[in-house]
């Protein structure tokens, strides 16, 4: 039987991450720490598992979950996140190059250079000065909005079928850097993000098939949350010893069900990606709204922002690039 087909250098990373993991772990006797983290390991079977089948990061999970639920601090869940994402979403993105899954080049390197520059600024000079709560909240609504026009579109019957985005102009170049600035700020904040925001334009801007997206935004997210996790890690040195070891405890978890993720992905039908979005994005807004149990300004702020957002959404599509495939 020929060993083509199976994507080795996908398996190579796991025989890599996993064996230099149990050494580390037992060299050093920290098994016991993964029974502290049981909270942590089992949120991330489901945010690795998301990471790796949609355009949402597993930090769009687990940030609120550790923050607003398990009570832990913003910034650790932040550099968790990254962390985590750098082995997680490493997998998947390997996974993908290995099996040759189509993702849209362009989308990927103009995005990602314009996210480098985002994170960086936003790491430095926009993080102090976010109220989590209020960040955490407009996140999710932007996320149903465009949860809603999508909807509005696949029940109008208007289907995304580009494979990637033809005649690329100088300004199709600014607009995805600038995608990639807004989006790297955001994800400096919550450590994830730009993958998201990134794909809920090109969908809707340059009609490109929403599972090429989603492949895009994994890749853009893994390069993103290494250049993240490296920044915080190596430079700023902000990494707690508790953040270290729910990292630790969760390699085995995402390493796995991150990859998963994509190959579901890579089976499903467009329909039922869409539907698996949808769900995705109720459901996280729901989880916010219980665990911030938002005040009366904050649910007007939330409505304004979805109603705006709704609005700003629906204008980029009725303005929408039109290109030959």
């Amino acid at each position: 039987m020929s060993f083509k087909k199976y994507p080795m250098y996908f398996f190579c990373y796991l025989a890599i991450v996993l064996i230099t993991w149990f050494w580390y772990m037992t060299s050093n006797e920290l098994f016991h720490i993964m029974g502290q983290h049981i909270a942590a390991m089992i949120t991330m079977i489901f945010g690795s598992f998301i990471a790796g089948s949609s355009p949402e990061g597993s930090a769009s999970v687990a940030y609120p979950i550790f923050t607003l639920y398990l009570g832990i601090e913003p910034d650790s869940a932040r550099n968790f996140a990254f962390a985590i994402q750098s082995i997680g979403m490493t997998s998947a993105t390997i996974f993908i190059l290995n099996k040759k899954l189509p993702f849209e080049r362009n989308y990927v390197k103009y995005v990602t250079l314009g996210g480098i520059i985002g994170l960086i600024i936003g790491t430095y000079y926009l993080v102090p000065f976010i109220a989590p709560k209020l960040a955490k909240l407009s996140f999710v609504s932007i996320w149903l909005s465009f949860g809603m026009i999508l909807y509005y579109l696949n029940f109008k019957k208007i289907t995304n079928t580009k494979n990637k985005i033809t005649l690329l102009r100088s300004h199709d170049i600014g607009i995805l850097l600038l995608l990639g600035l807004v989006g790297g700020f955001i994800s400096s904040v919550f450590g994830t993000g730009i993958n998201i925001f990134s794909f809920c334009f090109i969908v809707i801007y340059y009609g490109l098939d929403e599972k090429i997206a989603a492949k895009s935004s994994i890749i853009i997210m893994t390069i993103e949350t290494i250049i993240g996790f490296l920044l915080h890690a190596l430079i700023i040195k902000d990494f707690s010893t508790s953040t270290y070891h729910m990292w630790l405890s969760c390699i085995p978890i995402v390493i796995f069900f991150a990859p998963l993720g994509t190959y579901i992905l890579s089976k499903i039908s467009n329909k039922t990606f869409s539907n698996f979005l949808y769900l995705i994005f109720i459901v996280q807004y729901l989880g916010a709204i219980y665990v911030i149990r938002p005040n009366l300004y904050l649910s007007l702020l939330s409505l304004l922002v979805i109603l705006a957002s709704c609005s700003l959404f629906y204008f980029i599509y009725q303005n929408k690039r039109i290109e030959k495939n």
